[in-house]
């Protein structure tokens, strides 16, 4: 496509030029939201960045925050992750897809990616905002930090620092978004994964009240922060592979790249304590650190004035079981020991999955087991509390399941976590997600699921009515996404009491 290196846009800190598209759109590409995290800035709050002089050049991706390159064993996984670390100090920056610049008042929907708390960027493929901009919609996406820099809580220096770069977007958003086309006042903040358990912690800090409008937390966890004791064990096994004592001071003078390696050696670290488990069950060191979950901060009535749009997929688990070989080869221990690392009753839950599922292979119940621990009951605690204040406070809550079922790995992928993403982007079409070991499998995907998800998601953000039932804690209303669509009450209401 034949871009058109045109357009100027002033925002507070200085001039930035952009690219329109051969469809009329233009995107805005390396924004600087803060100042460039180095030495000691890496551990603190994000600081302003300063001036600059001219017009600064917005055609071309930025660096990113440092990062390990991250696969996912037979599955390609690159449009998601990205492709690992592109270096640059000044990585704490937003894209911007517009209609033109020259609009006013359009809705906006700022973009948290997920990755783990490890990886991930605005240059994965899966987040071109284009069809966004296309339908009406100022898009952002931004970086933040990873990792230790964004969530090791360290002595010394604030916690969350990623979740906290997060929010200065959101402030930049405020400030300059009308400068190209969006409302400041009608903002939507969405995110995935990682991204989206973020998104669920920012409903819940009081840092970020009246800084967006409505949220959309696609498979994270209002139950996925961490406590600060669990926290500590991850500082001390950091600590201890650097070599340095676990303090802000003494981290501050360790390069990046030996950052990035003692992060890649955390895993496996048993966070289990006398009182919480695991949340996200051995799949990463990194997540906010927090003795209030978001859930219990939301059900307190925080983040009530916000509309909420929260689900997952049909089947999350299989993402982390079949392309790495562990599907097949499931065993009831397995499936006893993922109970056993995310539920004070192992025997209970198992017995409950068996039960509500018969003839499920040990595969089939570790992944279910698997989805619930690290998103679903997450997903619907965090759902609850908001639907509790959301009539009071004048806004709403609603519940989706993506439940379209992936064919890629021999059909072995289904809907599984991830695979929603190309909808709500409305990139299906990409080449490079279809294939045998791609993200959507070697077959068409239903003609209109795209299209349909696409436009639900702008609904949502335009109106705060994604155009079905409103949740609430009685009938839990859920739309069941597939080839057809099917407003369910309390799906798997016996599995989700087995979580109580």
């Amino acid at each position: 496509m034949k871009h058109h290196p045109e357009p100027v846009v002033t925002t507070a800190r200085g001039a930035v030029r952009g690219l329109r598209r051969d469809d009329g759109t233009t995107v805005f590409l390396d924004i600087p939201y803060a100042a460039a995290p180095v030495g000691a800035g890496r551990f603190t709050h994000p600081l302003p960045h300063g001036p600059w002089a001219g017009v600064r050049d917005a055609t071309v991706p930025g660096p990113n925050a440092p990062q390990a390159e991250r696969g996912l064993g037979s599955i390609d996984m690159a449009p998601y992750f990205g492709a690992g670390w592109s270096r640059g100090e000044d990585y704490l920056t937003v894209n911007v897809w517009t209609p033109t610049p020259a609009r006013a008042g359009l809705p906006v929907m700022v973009f948290v990616h997920g990755g783990g708390f490890v990886a991930g960027s605005t240059r994965s493929a899966l987040y071109d905002g284009s069809a966004f901009a296309r339908d009406g919609v100022v898009l952002v996406t931004l970086n933040y930090r990873l990792g230790i820099a964004g969530f090791l809580d360290l002595p010394g220096a604030p916690a969350n620092r990623g979740l906290l770069d997060v929010v200065e977007a959101l402030c930049w958003v405020r400030e300059n978004i009308a400068a190209f086309g969006g409302d400041p006042d009608n903002v939507t903040l969405f995110g995935q994964s990682a991204g989206a358990t973020i998104v669920g912690g920012v409903l819940a800090a009081p840092a970020a009240v009246g800084l967006f409008r409505r949220a959309i937390v696609q498979s994270g966890s209002g139950l996925g922060a961490f406590t600060t004791e669990q926290a500590a064990r991850v500082t001390a096994a950091a600590a201890a592979a650097l070599g340095v004592e676990p303090h802000v001071d003494a981290f501050a003078g360790v390069s990046d790249e030996c950052l990035v390696a003692a992060a890649s050696e955390l895993a496996g670290i048993d966070l289990r304590t006398a009182t919480h488990h695991d949340p996200l069950i051995g799949l990463s060191p990194f997540s906010l650190v927090l003795d209030t979950q978001p859930a219990e901060a939301v059900a307190a009535g925080h983040g009530s004035d916000v509309d909420l749009l929260v689900g997952t997929n049909t089947e999350e688990g299989l993402l982390y079981l079949v392309p790495v070989g562990r599907y097949a080869s499931s065993t009831a221990e397995d499936v006893a020991r993922t109970a056993a690392r995310s539920h004070p009753d192992p025997a209970r839950l198992v017995e409950t999955y068996r039960r509500t599922r018969p003839g499920a292979s040990p595969g089939d119940l570790r992944s279910a087991i698997m989805g619930d621990a690290l998103f679903g009951t997450g997903t619907r605690a965090l759902a609850d509390a908001h639907a509790a204040h959301a009539a009071h406070a004048g806004s709403a809550t609603f519940a989706y399941e993506f439940a379209w079922r992936s064919p890629a790995l021999d059909g072995a992928l289904g809907a599984a976590h991830a695979v929603e993403l190309p909808f709500v982007f409305d990139l299906a079409h990409l080449p490079r997600l279809r294939g045998p070991a791609a993200l959507l499998g070697p077959d068409e995907p239903p003609a209109d699921l795209a299209a349909r998800m696409h436009e639900t998601w702008i609904r949502f953000a335009t109106t705060g009515d994604p155009g079905w039932a409103r949740y609430d804690t009685e009938h839990r209303a859920t739309m069941r996404i597939d080839a057809e669509w099917a407003l369910v009450h309390d799906p798997r209401g016996e599995e989700r009491r087995a979580w109580s």
